[in-house]
């Protein structure tokens, strides 16, 4: 990456990994990129609700008299438990972190197996970053300091003693050279097309006082080739997201523009960049998910263009309601209880469940739509037993075309908008991934330092 004193920013802001009050850690594996997330059957729970009492774990099928009320989610998540590796893999520092030091900071572990492969690399420029793995497999570091203000990824691999993978993604940022400039890693991507509902988002590495957010504001400025009127809202110190009243217009041009370099931003904290970037709008597509008729209504350009069964939150484990927003893709995911608190007795999570395919992040804090290949069919339009995602029946590997997740995950962009509605839990927290589009647009003013 080129440092930022040469003006160029980072291509996309560092994940923020709550589940409201835990992280959920980013993975991947091999042939595809994943995030551990809190999803079962469907889903992904919320870490501040007490987890309702299961019943104990069967792993019997269902048989044809049950109706699909009376699948248990612990059966659901005992289907899922075959597939866990006893591997797991902890990355320091922990996706989404800043500031990290250039020099000591960064390890790759692994407890109950071993290291097979980790990559780390620079996310501005793609360049591998060498380093050292210890003789027993164990752990993994870099071989020599990073690079300061610069974005790096690491993918890494291993293998419990029955062969059964494991792995593990996560992003992160080194600090400023000197603790007198500040940048900011933005989304969505230079040149990409997008979504109606994608905000641009901006993270920066250095907390931006009250009393120099105006300045740091009038610095960042979105114009759209619709004519629409973008105001920004600081959602923290470091968070400044900029949108439209309403959801850009189809087709439209968006122009982000950078002019930190000199901008003060605290007391003895000055910007380093001048970037101009943009992105394209493609058509609007808006998907509805009804928690009680269990069913999603795709409407592409104002036609409805598919209606797909569904399986929501279930009881104890309710799917947040509100307007979300498709924030990445993956092919496959890797989804652990463990990481938001759905925890068994021995500690370990409720479902550990190495390949969901077709996975798509509604939420930082875990919430996604994604296929299930693990839960009956009969529950798909007729019940919601997931532990909060939204579930799409799909095949073991994603390779049918034909299931409704692969059609699904095909036909969205980042920055499609998903409603969920007739939910019982609450709508969700504007600033919990880029769904902001859930406070009004007084709400949405009133956060704006111009």
């Amino acid at each position: 990456m080129t440092p930022p004193d040469n003006g160029t920013a980072p291509a996309k802001h560092p994940k923020i990994t709550k589940r409201r009050t835990l992280a959920a850690a980013a993975a991947v594996l091999i042939g595809g990129s994943v995030a551990v997330t809190a999803c079962s059957t469907g889903g992904g729970g919320h870490a501040d609700s007490k987890a309702a009492a299961s019943s104990a774990p069967t792993t019997q099928a269902p048989t044809p008299s049950q109706t699909p009320s009376a699948l248990s989610q612990a059966s659901q998540d005992a289907a899922a438990a075959k597939h866990t590796s006893a591997a797991k893999i902890t990355i320091t520092p922990k996706s989404g972190a800043t500031g990290a030091k250039v020099s000591g900071a960064v390890k790759v572990s692994v407890s109950g197996g071993t290291l097979t492969s980790v990559t780390m690399k620079s996310k501005a420029t793609g360049h591998t970053v060498a380093g050292k793995l210890s003789a027993d497999k164990k752990s993994w570091t870099p071989s020599k300091a990073l690079a300061h203000s610069t974005q790096y990824s690491i993918a890494a691999a291993a293998a419990d003693t029955q062969g059964r993978p494991a792995a593990a993604t996560a992003t992160f940022a080194t600090a400023a050279a000197k603790p007198s400039t500040f940048v900011g890693y933005f989304t969505p991507e230079d040149g990409s097309t997008v979504g109606v509902g994608m905000p641009v988002s901006v993270n920066f590495d250095h907390a931006i006082s009250k009393a120099d957010r105006a300045a740091v504001q009038r610095g960042v400025t979105v114009t759209s080739s619709s004519g629409q009127q973008v105001v920004g809202h600081w959602f923290s110190a470091k968070r400044l997201d900029l949108r439209p009243q309403s959801y850009w217009v189809a087709g439209s041009h968006v122009t982000l523009d950078l002019n930190l370099r000199g901008v003060k931003g605290a007391p003895g904290v000055y910007g380093v960049q001048h970037k101009t970037v943009g992105f394209d709008v493609g058509r609007s597509q808006v998907s509805t998910v009804d928690t009680k008729s269990h069913m999603m209504t795709v409407v592409r350009d104002g036609q409805v263009v598919r209606t797909i069964p569904i399986s929501a939150g279930g009881e104890g484990h309710t799917t947040y309601d509100g307007q979300l927003v498709i924030e990445e893709k993956d092919q496959t995911t890797r989804m652990n209880g463990a990481t938001v608190g759905f925890t068994d007795d021995d500690g370990k999570g409720e479902y550990d469940i190495p390949d969901v395919p077709h996975a798509m992040r509604l939420s930082n804090s875990g919430t996604f739509i994604h296929g299930n290949y693990w839960g009956d069919p009969s529950v798909f339009g007729h019940a919601n037993t997931s532990h909060g995602c939204i579930g799409i029946e799909d095949v073991k590997g994603g390779k049918d075309p034909s299931t409704d997740a692969a059609w699904f995950f095909d036909n969205s962009l980042v920055g499609d908008v998903v409603t969920v509605v007739n939910s019982p839990d609450k709508v969700i927290q504007p600033s919990n991934g880029l769904n902001g589009w859930n406070m009004t647009w007084s709400q949405w003013l009133a956060g704006s330092a111009l």
